[in-house]
């Protein structure tokens, strides 16, 4: 990993310095998603532009897979960003942070999204709030999908459901255990997995209305899968 960042930081920086739109960052979390033995396998097509994929949420290893499949950015709790090295990785990737205690900043993280969207960033957001065990969804915080209420020109929604296949169990990070337990525990972990990106067709929210009915169409089409 040490070696795939010296690696992937000046190619970055050269891209950058040019002015162009940096590919490195999603490169770098795919390539760290094989270092931990991830062999990513994708049903569907996801869409490149104008999109905000919703997603189910196994474990920080969503993060490697669907970055690297699809180049998006992504919605994080602010703690994250004080994180050393994980936080600033993550402002190269245009991470959105969101503060869940603070109700109050609800329209600034709207707007936030809203921007990334118009930067023609495709932007995951994970609306179960936490990480499950992969077989059940959790209940849908819609809150930020009225970033899409009413949706910017032309984005569309795309449901995925992430599988971790017969590992699933081995690797979902639910419960009390702290993150550098579970990361040390997938590090330590043997051989390689096969996790499954299914990707729904996407769909027009103006189709839709409101935030909560949003959630519901991309919930009915994440279970269909």
């Amino acid at each position: 990993m040490l070696l795939a960042v010296i690696l992937a930081l000046p190619l970055h920086a050269m891209w950058r310095l040019f002015g162009r739109k940096s590919p490195w960052p999603p490169r770098f979390l795919g390539l760290v998603a094989r270092i931990v033995g991830a062999r990513v396998r994708v049903v569907g097509k996801p869409l490149r532009h104008h999109v905000v994929f919703v997603s189910n949420h196994l474990s920080w290893i969503d993060i490697l897979l669907l970055s690297g499949a699809t180049g998006t950015a992504f919605v994080a709790k602010s703690e994250l960003r004080t994180a050393p090295l994980v936080g600033w990785l993550c402002t190269l990737n245009h991470t959105i942070f969101v503060s869940r205690a603070d109700r109050m900043a609800v329209t600034d993280q709207i707007a936030q999204v809203r921007d990334t969207l118009a930067q023609d960033w495709p932007v995951t957001l994970f609306p179960e709030g936490t990480t499950g065990d992969g077989v059940t969804l959790l209940p849908f915080k819609a809150a930020l999908l009225a970033a899409l209420d009413p949706p910017p020109p032309g984005v569309k929604v795309q449901p995925v459901r992430i599988d971790y296949g017969a590992a699933t169990h081995e690797l979902a990070w639910v419960g009390d255990e702290l993150g550098q337990h579970h990361a040390a525990r997938v590090l330590r972990r043997k051989g390689t997995f096969v996790p499954t990106l299914h990707f729904a067709e996407p769909f027009d929210p103006a189709e839709y209305g409101d935030r909560k009915a949003i959630a519901a169409e991309a919930r009915r089409r994440m279970e269909a899968l």
